[in-house]
């Protein structure tokens, strides 16, 4: 306990980029010793000395004498097998350019490649997070769409919503008994928006509660422009599919979601970012000395703010690069604080996602501040928070 907790005093006394580097530092080390592991695992394999210490195998070795987790002893025995065909493997996990999911993920297309495809390959994957590689190892090898179909999900004890992981195709059981589980063979835009949809959604993979269950999806890549989307549906969401399907007599069930979905998407963009497919003219707001008299921003600015910065948050680091985040974007007012009399113009608004919203706000206002304000409304529920498009 004494040492961890030198330890931790030691890290608060580090400026930000003594810490930032010291990350890096730590992040490259421990690429290294996985990369070292994974080839003395593979040496070790080579020799059988598993066998030697009384284990039928060496993910029995690994699990019984190493104690790694199951899912930890089968990424680095595939990783490590494959590499003895493939040393670059090895040299790309050390450096950082492919993680041990990644390798795993494209461990079985490299035995069907002869060398230079599989450099090839290995090439296309460095940097890539591992719903990337998913997506690109489907472009190598495809898998049939998903039938669509509906049944209902086996009777489970609410206290404990189980996942039952199932082949690509096929349908996988989730929930509590109180719905039915429906899997969709559902076309993505593109491999960006499908791994960002992915990834939001797997958060709540977390959240083990019964109502968690019943909200959670399963996304996984069929190919890079095919996607196969499973969730569980309640009683009343499977009889107005039924009831939409009936209108539409022909219509595939990813077909009707997907226009519901669209016609979805456009009101909450119409509603948010004053998208629409016949804007009404509006505009620009005229600088003014005075404050505005109300937080709500014109559609016509939301509109032009919104193209401008591409639905993408617009901070931008130190080193140039860009927030990719997409998702929970707010309008900050950029350049002249709201509260300190900015302007809702388009020159003076941008789009800021919640974190780098309230970065910018600490900078404006100060942390301390910030602080008091965040206090002030956890303990006066009928403040609300603040709107989404400004700043405290």
């Amino acid at each position: 306990m004494e040492g961890h907790a030198e330890r931790t005093k030691a890290l608060q006394s580090l400026s930000d980029d003594e810490l930032l580097r010291g990350l890096a530092r730590c992040i490259g080390e421990s690429r290294r010793v996985e990369a070292e592991l994974v080839a003395h695992l593979a040496e070790l394999d080579e020799r059988r000395l598993y066998a030697r210490r009384a284990f039928p195998s060496l993910f029995a070795y690994c699990t019984g004498a190493l104690h790694l987790s199951e899912h930890e002893a089968y990424l680095r025995i595939a990783v490590a097998r494959a590499s003895r065909r493939q040393p670059l493997l090895l040299a790309m996990l050390a450096d950082g350019r492919l993680h041990l999911s990644g390798a795993a993920e494209l461990v079985p297309l490299l035995a069907s490649l002869d060398s230079a495809e599989q450099e090839a390959l290995l090439g296309r994957a460095t940097h890539r997070s591992k719903r990337e590689i998913e997506v690109l190892a489907r472009s190598v090898a495809p898998r049939p769409d998903a039938a669509s179909r509906i049944r209902k999900l086996p009777q489970r004890a609410p206290s404990s919503p189980a996942l039952v992981a199932a082949p690509p195709g096929a349908a996988t059981s989730l929930g509590d008994g109180s719905g039915a589980a429906i899997g969709i063979g559902a076309p993505a835009a593109s491999g960006e928006s499908a791994t960002s949809f992915g990834a939001a959604l797997r958060d709540e993979a977390h959240d083990r509660s019964p109502e968690a269950a019943r909200r959670r999806v399963t996304v996984a890549p069929l190919a890079p422009s095919r996607h196969l989307v499973q969730f569980t549906a309640s009683d009343e969401l499977r009889a107005k599919l039924e009831r939409l399907k009936a209108l539409r007599p022909g219509a595939g069930l990813a077909e009707l979601i997907d226009q519901a979905v669209t016609e979805k998407l456009e009101r909450l963009e119409a509603r948010r970012f004053g998208l629409s497919r016949k804007p009404r003219k509006g505009a620009r707001r005229a600088p003014s000395t005075e404050p505005s008299p109300s937080r709500h921003i014109p559609a016509a600015v939301r509109r032009a703010v919104y193209a401008r910065d591409g639905g993408r948050c617009r901070f931008v680091d130190e080193t140039g690069r860009r927030c990719p985040a997409t998702g929970s974007l707010q309008f900050d007012h950029g350049r002249v604080p709201w509260a300190r009399g900015g302007e809702h113009t388009v020159e003076n608004l941008r789009l800021l996602c919640p974190a780098h919203n309230a970065l910018e706000a600490e900078r404006d206002y100060g942390k301390a501040a910030i602080d008091r304000h965040r206090h002030h409304n956890r303990f006066s529920p009928a403040l609300g928070p603040p709107r989404p498009h400004s700043t405290p």
